[in-house]
């Protein structure tokens, strides 16, 4: 399993998540973002489906098609859309994560800490690869 991490520093979440969820379509996996928090999951939504590059249908967990849907939005980290790829867009690590192909853990200088723990945490776990994205100069550079 896969983990990475990505330091934002100039783009809100909302804006990395259409990036990355675009990116999970093309490989032919189906997305689930988790957040605690509601209005942040809504400007993510808000996001995908003005993408003027693609379109990246998405849904709310607990919505009678969140089953067929490409990209779940939810608060908790159980895939109903069968998703293999996760985004956790609030900064928070959750453990279920690990149950996941692959894991976006998005962070801002509010969860640095949060993310350096969750990051050394990892260091122990048998078979979880771990990188590390920053941006500069607007694009996402592999720091380690």
């Amino acid at each position: 399993m896969r983990v990475d991490f990505y330091q934002l520093s100039r783009d809100p979440v909302e804006n990395v998540i259409p990036q990355l969820a675009q990116n999970t379509l093309k490989s032919g996996e189906r997305m689930l973002v988790v957040s605690g928090d509601d209005a942040q999951l809504a400007k993510v939504s808000g996001e995908l489906w003005k993408r003027p590059d693609s379109f990246l249908a998405n849904g709310r967990a607990g919505a009678s098609d969140q089953d067929r849907q490409p990209i779940l939005l939810s608060d908790q980290v159980e895939p109903a859309n069968s998703a293999r790829f996760v985004a956790l867009a609030d900064g928070q690590w959750r453990d279920a994560a690990l149950t996941f192909e692959r894991a976006f853990l998005l962070f801002d200088d509010a969860t640095l800490e949060s993310a350096r723990g969750t990051w050394r945490m990892l260091d122990d776990r048998e078979g979880v690869e771990r990188h590390f994205w920053r941006q500069e100069e607007g694009k996402w550079v592999k720091a380690a």
